[in-house]
């Protein structure tokens, strides 16, 4: 009888093992089968530097969409709110501008329209799917109105900073990405804020009958969104020296994938910024990979919709065994 009992206590100590660990382990088997297939070319030190720096943007992001999502709400609307303020920022800039003045109102913008994703759904009620897809096709209709529906060119060339020069060996936005990963790390796990954050996903009503405003939680979390799709948005602008009124559009479906792939990582079926950074870089390893390869873009894309499919049911499973 102590036999079988030890035997199924291993047994389930090995699954919550894989539950916890078991993505990042799988990311290190994606790197290593990568790195056996093309030896010559992808696990080259410039190379892997090359995928954390396309990939900073893309984890800026997922910050905010992590915190949205630790609530038990999504956000749609994260990649037409970078192209809009990525937009809005070079027009202002081009339209004279200083540098600073134009990132701060910027910045100030995607907090704004993130707060009015954050009064539609959390205080008039409007569901999170509807409200963020609603505000995603407004802020894309925005952006195209801005710019004719043409891209921005002429911007100050002391902006290129932000988004192709190195302090040292490490790209500024990278740089800029530790500092947002971090911030939202404290926020989450070192904080009030962050611990109601966690209660209202578990259990809405009961945090709300525990004292918790609820509303003001979840509005606070859309800003923090649209204030990081924001800076995203800003520094993709600068890395490709140009706003286009769509080239945020990537962000809303990756960052959805890399959430859903940190919520099977480290903390069973939660959000979790070091979970969503380690999804944003399976996203960026097997894209690299796949087109070194040479892997036809299209797959690429089937093989990206499955991985949101697998990851959510992975986190559903996860939240269920926690459960």
């Amino acid at each position: 009888m102590n036999e079988r009992v030890t035997a199924e206590s291993r047994t389930l100590s090995a699954q919550r093992f894989l539950r916890i660990w078991g993505t990042l382990i799988g990311f290190m088997l994606l790197l290593a089968l990568f790195s056996i297939v093309r030896p010559d070319a992808f696990p080259r030190i410039n190379n892997l530097r090359n995928i954390v720096e396309q990939v900073a943007t893309l984890a800026i992001v997922s910050a905010g969409v992590t915190m949205v999502m630790v609530t038990g709400d999504f956000d749609l609307s994260v990649g037409a709110v970078a192209s809009l303020c990525g937009v809005m920022t070079a027009k202002l800039m081009v339209g004279g501008m200083a540098i600073v003045p134009a990132l701060c109102l910027g910045l100030l913008t995607g907090a704004a329209l993130g707060a009015v994703n954050g009064l539609l759904i959390a205080y008039a009620g409007v569901s999170p799917f509807i409200g963020t897809l609603a505000a995603m096709t407004s802020y894309t209709g925005l952006s195209l109105f801005v710019t004719g529906g043409t891209t921005v060119f002429g911007l100050p060339e002391a902006f290129r900073i932000l988004g192709q020069d190195s302090l040292g060996p490490v790209p500024i936005s990278v740089i800029i990405m530790i500092f947002i990963v971090l911030i939202t790390y404290v926020i989450l796990d070192y904080t009030a804020f962050g611990q109601k954050l966690y209660a209202i996903g578990g259990n809405r009503t009961a945090s709300f009958l525990a004292g918790i405003n609820t509303s003001r939680v979840r509005f606070l979390a859309y800003v923090y969104s649209g204030l990081t799709a924001a800076a995203a948005g800003i520094v993709l602008t600068s890395r490709l020296f140009s706003a286009h009124p769509q080239a945020g559009a990537p962000f809303m479906l990756n960052a959805a994938a890399a959430v859903f792939l940190g919520m099977t990582a480290f903390r069973e079926g939660q959000g979790n910024i070091f979970g969503s950074v380690l999804g944003v870089l399976i996203m960026g390893v097997l894209s690299n990979g796949l087109n070194i390869v040479g892997v036809n873009t299209y797959i690429q894309s089937v093989l990206t919709g499955g991985i949101l499919v697998l990851a959510v049911l992975l986190s559903g499973l996860a939240q269920r065994k926690e459960n």
